[in-house]
C-alpha cells in the first residue's frame, strides 16, 4: 500500500485549456490544507528537454535551482506553491527512451527484446513515483501534456493505468479536464465532446474519478448531471472552471466548486482544515485593487508569443501588486525599433527592460532601447542577453569602442566586450550545456543590488553560454560602469550597474523565475518601484 498518493491531470477535447494552472491551483489548495504537495509534468514529445526549442514552439523554457531545463508549466507549480521543483518535476518522451535505450546497450535488460510494455512504460512509472519515494511529500500531482487521444499520450496513459491498480484502491485519482463549448447559433452549451473524451479514456482502460469542465457559461444543476450520468462519475465531481480574469483567481474558484474537497475524499484524506489562504487573497487584493500604473516597454524578439516571456510577466504582477501599482506592459519587438518607434512608444515609457535570448536578430534593436534609457535617465532593467546589451552599448557609445560586441553575434569583432566562456569552446551539443541552474554571486556594498537584496550573496538561476569579458572589466569600470556582483568562486561578472543614473541594472542571471505569489522577486519589486517613481517626476515636470 502507498503512503503518498497521486492525483492525475489528463487533458481532453482541445490543447491549452489549462491543466497546469488547474494543477498549480489544486495543489495550492492542499498545501494549504497543511499537506506537503509537488507537482510534475510528463511532456510527450521526443526533445530531451525544451532547452533548443524556438521559443515560438514552446514558450518559455524553464530553469530550476538543479540546472534543469524544463517546461514552463513548472513555474506556474513554483509560482503558486512557493517551493522549488526539480529535474524530477520534469519528464519528457526523449528522456525516457534515452533513458530505456541507455539501459538496453548496457544489457541490464538480459537479452530480452525491448518494448513499449514493459519497458517503456516501466520507466514512466518509476519516474512518476521518484518523488513520492523520496519521503517529502503526502501527495504528488502529475500532469500529462497533450490531449487524451493523442498517439503521442498512449504510452502515459497506459502508464496511468497500469500505476492505479498497482497503488490500490484510494490511493490515486485521475482528474480530466475538458471543455464544454458554447454553440452561440444553438445558444446551448454542449456536452457531446466531453463524453466523447470520457470514453476515450475509458478505452484506455482509465475512468475518470473527477471532471473539471472548462467553459465560458454557468453549467447549472441540469448540465452537472447529466455529465456526471454519461460519463460515469458522481455529480459532485463535476468542477466548473468558469473563465477567470487572472490565473491567481483560480485557487479560489476551485475552492468554491470543491476541487480539494472531493480530491481528499476520494484519496481518504482527512478534510478537517479549512484553506489557509490569507497571504494569496491579500496578494489578490492588492493587485486588483493598485493605487496607480506604469507602463514598462519589453524589448524582445519573441514578443508576438507572450509565453516566450512568462516569467516575466508574472514577475510583474508580483511586484506591481507588491508596489500597489498596475503594471503595463507595452511589448516592442527589437527588429522594429526604428527612431520613430523610439519617440512614439519607448520615449514615453516609465521603464526599460530588455529581455534574454539567444542569436544575432534583433540586438541592435536592444541596443538602441539601452541607449535611450541610459541616456534619458529612464529607470532600467536588462536580463541575460539584456544585461550583455547593456556592457556593448556602453562599450560603444561611452568607452568608444565602435565595433565592440559579443563573439556570438561577430565572431571577429576587435572589442569583444561579451565572450564565450573558456570551457564552451570546445563544445558543439546545444542541449544543457550552457552554465545553468542556482549560481553564487557576490554583491558588492554600496550598490543598488546590496540594497534590493540586503545579503552580501544571493543565489539566482542562470542559463546562457557567453560572459562578461573580463579584459574589458577595467577599461569599462573607468568609464562609469560599476561591476556590482560577481561569482566568488570563478569571478565572473554577474551584474553591472551605471553611476551617473538612478536605477540602471543589467544582470547576468534570471531573477523571473524565482518569483512567486509569496515572494514577489527583489529586483523586479524594486525596479517597478523605481518606475512609480520615475512616472511621478515626469508627472510633476510635465504639470511646471
Amino acid at each position: 500500500m502507498a503512503s503518498t498518493k497521486y492525483i492525475f491531470v489528463t487533458g481532453g477535447v482541445s490543447s491549452s485549456l489549462g491543466k497546469g494552472i488547474i494543477a498549480a491551483s489544486l495543489a495550492k489548495l492542499l498545501q494549504a490544507r497543511g499537506y506537503r504537495v509537488t507537482i510534475q509534468k510528463l511532456d510527450p514529445y521526443i526533445n530531451i528537454d525544451p532547452g533548443t526549442l524556438n521559443p515560438y514552439e514552446h514558450g518559455e523554457c524553464y530553469v530550476t535551482d538543479d540546472g534543469a531545463e524544463t517546461d514552463l508549466d513548472l513555474g506556474h507549480y513554483e509560482r503558486f506553491l512557493n517551493a522549488p521543483t526539480s529535474q524530477a518535476n520534469n519528464v519528457t518522451t526523449g528522456r525516457i527512451y534515452q533513458s530505456v535505450i541507455d539501459k538496453e546497450r548496457r544489457g541490464e535488460f538480459l537479452g530480452k527484446t525491448v518494448q513499449v510494455i514493459p519497458h517503456i512504460t516501466n520507466e514512466i512509472k518509476e519516474r512518476i513515483q521518484i518523488l513520492g519515494k523520496s519521503g517529502d511529500y503526502d501527495i504528488v500531482i502529475t500532469e500529462i501534456g497533450g490531449t487524451v487521444g493523442d498517439i503521442e499520450s498512449l504510452p502515459y496513459i497506459e502508464s496511468i493505468r497500469q500505476l492505479k491498480w498497482e497503488l490500490g484502491k484510494k490511493n490515486s485519482l485521475v482528474i480530466h479536464l475538458t471543455l464544454i463549448p458554447y454553440l452561440a447559433a444553438a445558444g446551448e452549451l454542449k456536452t457531446k465532446p466531453t463524453q466523447h473524451s470520457v470514453k476515450t479514456l475509458m478505452e484506455s482502460g482509465i475512468m475518470a474519478d473527477i471532471l473539471v469542465c472548462r467553459t465560458e457559461h454557468e453549467l447549472g444543476y441540469d448540465l452537472k448531471a447529466k455529465l456526471a450520468r454519461f460519463c460515469n462519475v458522481e455529480q459532485e465531481a463535476v468542477i466548473e472552471s468558469r473563465d477567470a480574469s487572472t490565473i491567481y483567481d483560480v485557487p479560489n474558484l476551485m475552492l468554491e466548486e470543491g476541487l480539494d474537497a472531493i480530491s481528499l475524499k476520494k484519496l481518504d484524506l482527512p478534510d478537517a482544515t479549512q484553506p489557509e489562504l490569507t497571504r494569496w487573497n491579500e496578494f489578490l487584493a492588492k493587485h486588483k485593487n493598485p493605487k496607480s500604473e506604469v507602463t514598462i516597454g519589453l524589448i524582445g524578439k519573441y514578443v508576438e508569443l507572450q509565453d516566450s516571456y512568462k516569467s516575466i510577466l508574472e514577475a510583474f504582477i508580483h511586484a506591481g501588486a507588491e508596489n500597489e501599482v498596475k503594471v503595463n506592459i507595452e511589448s516592442i519587438h527589437s527588429e522594429h525599433i526604428t527612431p520613430e518607434v523610439i519617440k512614439n512608444k519607448i520615449a514615453s515609457l516609465d521603464g526599460v527592460l530588455v529581455a534574454p535570448g539567444f542569436g544575432e536578430r534583433g540586438i541592435e534593436g536592444k541596443i538602441k532601447a539601452v541607449q535611450y534609457a541610459r541616456e534619458h535617465k529612464i529607470p532600467f532593467l536588462g536580463i541575460c542577453l539584456g544585461m550583455q546589451m547593456a556592457v556593448i552599448e556602453y562599450g560603444r557609445n561611452v568607452c568608444e569602442f565602435t565595433k565592440a560586441n559579443s563573439t556570438e553575434m561577430d565572431p571577429n569583432t576587435p572589442h569583444p566586450v561579451i565572450d564565450i566562456m573558456e570551457e564552451q569552446k570546445s563544445i558543439t551539443d546545444m542541449g544543457g550545456t550552457m552554465r545553468l541552474g542556482a549560481w553564487a554571486c557576490k554583491l558588492a556594498p554600496d550598490s543598488i543590488v546590496k540594497d534590493v537584496y540586503g545579503d552580501e550573496i544571493i543565489m539566482e538561476r542562470h542559463r546562457h553560454r557567453y560572459e562578461f569579458n573580463d579584459a574589458y572589466r577595467e577599461r569599462l569600470e573607468k568609464a562609469g560602469m560599476k561591476i556590482t556582483g560577481t561569482n566568488p568562486d570563478t569571478g565572473l561578472v554577474e551584474i553591472v550597474e551605471i553611476e551617473d543614473h538612478p536605477w540602471f541594472v543589467g544582470v547576468q542571471y534570471h531573477p523571473e523565475y524565482k518569483s512567486t505569489v509569496s515572494n514577489p522577486h527583489p529586483l523586479f519589486v524594486a525596479f517597478v518601484r523605481a518606475t512609480v517613481s520615475y512616472a511621478q517626476d515626469s508627472t510633476r515636470a510635465s504639470m511646471a
